[in-house]
């Protein structure tokens, strides 16, 4: 037994990838099995049978005239965004812009430097 069976390289490659790829596949199998039998797994709750009782729609305050130009359509957009988030009418207290610096601004303060 001092000599080895083969020492074509290609063989020796067909040899060990098919090895590499039964042992995958074999793997696959033993995931597979685990996610069928896994006690662990939560199990799919029935529905209650009993419907429940519909939430009244939240009364909002009118919404003030916009001031600097912020329609009433991006005010309602903003307060029902909000509200998705889980934030209440009595929480919103006011929607204004935020004051950016625009690009004349940067390029004055810019030529200032």
């Amino acid at each position: 037994m001092g000599h080895p069976v083969t020492t074509n390289p290609f063989i020796i490659m067909l040899i060990n990838m098919t090895v590499v790829f039964l042992v995958l596949i074999s793997l696959s199998f033993v995931i597979r099995l685990i996610h069928v039998v896994d006690p662990t797994a939560k199990k799919a709750e029935p529905e209650p049978a009993v419907q429940p009782a519909p939430v009244a729609p939240v009364q909002m305050a009118e919404p003030e005239p916009a001031s600097e130009g912020i329609k009433n359509e991006v005010i309602a957009a903003i307060a029902a965004a909000l509200s998705s988030l889980g934030y209440s009418a009595g929480q919103i207290r006011a929607v204004r812009p935020a004051e950016r610096i625009g690009w004349k601004t940067s390029g004055r303060l810019k030529g200032l430097e």
